[in-house]
Formats: structure tokens, C-alpha cells, sequence
């Protein structure tokens, strides 16, 4: 068998010992799905038989040197909020010697797939945000290089989320407060898991106060798509909405005021992110601001730390405080004559 001056087990052994080419075995550490799966299991068998640990925190870790890259991928790069996450991240590799590469797999979970793929083969690590693949598919990544998901609680994976809950419970609170007695909630893409931790700490909140809750949905988390929502409340609009982030809420505003119906006169509208557009509006954006920068921070630190040989919980995320910001967009309920 070939060994290198350490004395310790290369691919080539592994390869000699699972009956495959090198190549193959680079494939089943690096890029999973482009191997068999009876194939992948013979070769970790072989790995763990001569003793190969290459590098990582998993048993099946890629055999290739460091490349001081880590790799980011984002839902959708037009989402201002996004920009800060990805800023946080690059504030964080640049202390730290490392380079960020970014992919954006525009709200599809094929591409995201895809984009972790090309990853695979460059980078140190992974920061996955917001991601729209299956818990399966996600954990199959993170056996093969160190990961970190963000915006996204995956048991048994490092995760890093803002405290959706506490954000909308203080958003309901306060719309139930000024007398809303029912929320209409516009709904984010349907695989988002905060859309649906939104939602249900929304529809929680409202059952504890004895009032109702409304979901339409689910859009994309557009202007676009929340002047699309819009289209949909005007003949019945409700006093008060939360919607998936600040992109939506703008959108349902222009679309609500458009048709004549005021903000925040006659409904109230709330956002989730507080990019830096719900402070340029009219009226401002009530949100819950959500620290995107440091997120993306938090997420390299930690994965960072993963690749060194440190170890990160994985029983249960970490936490990031979020803060409900009262502008003008959201106000007293007030009784309605007649409304178009």
C-alpha cells in the first residue's frame, strides 16, 4: 500500500482496498451524490478498515489540502438582507485568513443542491443559510465537510438562528394591545423553515389572546410577490398584517395604498428583517430587525472553529436576540365606516 511519509493511509489505500479508482473515492468524500450509493458505503467501510481519517470533522472527510475558502450559500442575493448576513461573513474570514465564496441558488433547492455540489471540491467549510433542501439532504452534506446552518434548526447539525419567536410574540403583543383582534399573516416560500416558525409563533401568540389568524400565501419574498399578496386583501382588507420579511411588507404597502387604503389608518403592516429600506419608506417600516451581520459573523466564527478541530453544539442552536422597531407603518386599530 502507498503511504505518505507520516506513515499514514492515503486515498490510494483506501482505493486499493474498496477495489475503486482514487478518483472514485475523492468523489464519495467530496461529492456524495455522484457515487453509488453501494459504491460510498464500500468505501468508508475501506476507509475505516485501514484507518484513512482524512480531514474534517466527519469519518468520511474529503482527502484534499486545506484551501482557506469558505463557502456561503444564500437564498436569493437581490434580498437586502442577505447583503448583511454576507457582510458579516466576510468580515469574519477576513480575520481570520480565509476568502468567502459565494453562491446564490435563487430560492431553488435543485440549484442549492447543486451549488453545495461545486462547493464541496474548493472550500474548507460551509455556511449554509436559509437553506430550501431536505433535512436528509442537508445531512448528508455535513457528513462529507464542517457546516453551519443558519436561519435553520437541523437536530444533530451546528445551527445559528435569530429568535423568531420572541420577534413576532412582541409584534403580536403589540398589535393586540392597539386593539387588532385578528392578523393576517402574508406568508414566505413554502420550504422556509423561519416562515413556518413565523407563522406558528404568530398563530400561538393570537390563540393565548383569544384572537384569530389569517395565512395567505405562500409568495416569494419579493416586493413583487408582496404586491401580489396585496391583490388579495384590497376587497377585504384585514387591520392588521405581519408578513414574511420587509421585502413583502413594502410590497403589500404600495399595493394597499395604491388602491387607497391607509397605512396605517386602516391597516397596519409589519415586516420581519429591517433592511435598510423599511427606513426610507413612507411610513417607515414597523419590524422586527433581525442582525443579519452578525449572523453571518457568528456562523464563520463558529465553522471556523469546526475546521481547527473544536467541536459546536449541536443539541441545540444558538440564539441571536432580535428587536421589535415601532415606526410608523403599524398603529391603533380605529373604527372603520367604510373602506375601499
Amino acid at each position: 500500500m502507498t503511504r505518505t511519509k507520516s506513515g499514514a493511509p492515503t486515498i490510494y489505500d483506501v482505493a486499493s482496498a474498496a477495489g475503486v479508482s482514487p478518483s472514485t473515492v475523492s468523489r464519495a468524500f467530496s461529492r456524495p451524490s455522484r457515487v453509488a450509493p453501494a459504491t460510498a458505503e464500500r468505501i468508508r467501510a475501506a476507509a475505516a478498515e485501514v484507518g484513512y481519517q482524512g480531514k474534517g470533522a466527519s469519518p468520511a472527510a474529503r482527502a484534499r489540502t486545506a484551501t482557506r475558502l469558505i463557502g456561503i450559500t444564500i437564498a436569493d442575493l437581490s434580498n437586502p438582507f442577505y447583503a448583511q448576513l454576507v457582510h458579516g461573513a466576510q468580515i469574519a474570514v477576513a480575520h481570520a485568513g480565509y476568502e468567502l465564496v459565494l453562491a446564490d441558488f435563487r430560492e431553488s433547492s435543485q440549484r442549492e443542491k447543486a451549488e453545495l455540489e461545486r462547493l464541496l471540491d474548493i472550500v474548507d467549510g460551509l455556511v449554509i443559510a436559509s437553506s430550501r433542501m431536505t433535512d436528509a439532504g442537508l445531512r448528508l452534506v455535513a457528513q462529507h465537510i464542517p457546516a453551519v446552518v443558519v436561519s435553520r434548526v437541523l437536530p444533530g447539525l451546528p445551527s445559528i438562528v435569530p429568535d423568531n419567536a420572541y420577534g413576532v410574540e412582541a409584534a403580536v403583543s403589540m398589535l393586540h394591545d392597539w386593539g387588532h383582534t385578528s392578523i393576517t399573516y402574508v406568508a414566505g416560500p413554502e420550504a422556509s423553515w423561519a416562515d413556518q416558525m413565523r407563522y406558528r409563533a404568530i398563530r400561538d401568540a393570537s390563540a393565548r389572546a383569544g384572537h384569530s389568524v389569517q395565512r395567505i400565501g405562500p409568495f416569494l419574498p419579493t416586493f413583487e410577490d408582496g404586491m401580489a399578496a396585496s391583490r388579495q386583501l384590497i376587497d377585504h382588507p384585514p387591520t392588521a398584517i405581519i408578513a414574511h420579511n420587509d421585502m413583502e411588507a413594502i410590497g403589500v404597502m404600495h399595493g394597499l395604498m395604491a388602491a387607497g387604503i391607509r397605512i396605517p389608518e386602516d391597516v397596519s403592516v409589519v415586516g420581519v428583517d429591517d433592511i435598510l429600506a423599511a427606513r426610507l419608506v413612507t411610513p417607515r417600516l414597523t419590524t422586527i430587525a433581525v442582525p443579519g451581520r452578525q449572523l453571518g459573523m457568528a456562523a464563520v466564527r463558529n465553522l471556523i472553529g469546526v475546521i481547527d478541530g473544536g467541536t459546536m453544539r449541536t443539541d441545540a442552536p444558538i440564539v441571536m436576540p432580535v428587536q421589535l422597531k415601532i415606526r410608523e407603518s403599524a398603529g391603533p386599530r380605529r373604527r372603520r365606516d367604510t373602506l375601499r
